[in-house]
């Protein structure tokens, strides 16, 4: 399950964590913290007893050199005692001019060469990279933790190919289960004929999905769970490619077609489920659930019950 909204204190989480402990969710997922820092909410949990494995989908590229990246995962791993799946992005273009000067010359390129570099340092490698985004050579000090799993955010198919190729964990975000099975997943297996590590990369879908109830209305909060996403060309370009056309400029018919697209799950539980199986079907190894809208519209509080009530309905 992801955490559905930005916490600005660190016991806000608690409940969320509890949630991982005491139902079958087997994870606890962030994006990119922008208020409290997502890996050290983790570490604050575990500080007061609360130990989860987690999730991070994704950690944006610019805000982090590899080596950091790499010692923020493994100090999760080490403060927790679970596994965690350290998944990363470039984000969009006007986010990399606005943190870096200018994009990176190759999304493809710098990809491959960060999580290359992650995911070689957590293995004990002595990393050397002559890239031209993060050249330099290093390694970590040696030391046992649990399991970090390096995951690669993906929308479109040359990313997709690329996280078959290098990362442990594929991430889709936006993604029906049409569009993982048709194009996602088929790219993911391209490049995996390229892949030198023994085990295949594992996918994981990040789905929004809200319950649905008397006070509720749909594209309030498909608008208000995915309505900023949908406004960066990379996010509408995937979702043109899945066969939804949005404008992104706020229309509630957008958030519509996000529903009718299979991309926004809404509905009782048990409907939620039947939906879910889709993704379970075409070999999706983890789905996470993601209440957001529901946070937003009306409320963390709100959004508990709604996970509680899913998880409590899984088969």
């Amino acid at each position: 399950m992801l955490l559905p909204f930005g916490p600005v204190r660190p016991e806000q989480v608690v409940p969320f964590a509890n949630l991982v402990n005491w139902t079958c969710a087997d994870r606890l997922w962030q994006g990119h913290g922008m208020l409290l820092d997502s890996h050290h909410l983790i570490n604050w949990l575990a500080g007061i007893g609360i130990r989860v494995p987690s999730g991070f989908g994704v950690t944006l590229m610019p805000l982090r050199s590899p080596y950091q990246a790499a010692i923020e995962a493994r100090s999760v791993a080490l403060a927790t005692g679970h596994s965690v799946v350290a998944g990363f992005g470039p984000g969009g273009l006007q986010a990399q001019r606005s943190f870096l000067g200018s994009p990176y010359s190759s999304q493809i390129g710098a990809c491959r060469e960060y999580v290359t570099t992650v995911r070689g340092l957590l293995h004990g490698e002595t990393v050397e990279n002559s890239g031209a985004h993060f050249p330099g050579v290093s390694k970590l000090l040696e030391y046992k933790q649990a399991p970090v799993h390096v995951g690669l955010g993906v929308l479109r198919e040359k990313m997709a190919a690329l996280a078959g190729e290098v990362a442990d964990v594929a991430i889709t975000w936006l993604g029906a289960a049409s569009y993982l099975d048709q194009i996602l997943m088929p790219a993911m297996r391209k490049g995996a004929e390229q892949r030198t590590a023994e085990k295949p990369a594992t996918v994981t879908a990040i789905v929004p999905v809200a319950l649905s109830g008397p006070d509720r209305k749909v594209t309030d909060l498909a608008g208000a769970s995915c309505g900023t996403h949908i406004q960066a060309p990379h996010y509408k370009d995937a979702l043109k490619k899945a066969g939804i056309e949005v404008s992104g400029d706020g229309d509630p018919k957008d958030a519509e077609k996000l529903v009718d697209g299979g991309v926004f799950l809404y509905g009782t539980a048990e409907e939620i489920h039947q939906r879910l199986d889709a993704y379970r079907e075409i070999g999706v190894d983890e789905v996470v659930l993601n209440a957001t809208g529901v946070g937003l519209v009306a409320g963390p509080r709100a959004a508990a019950q709604d996970l509680l009530e899913i998880l409590e309905a899984a088969p």
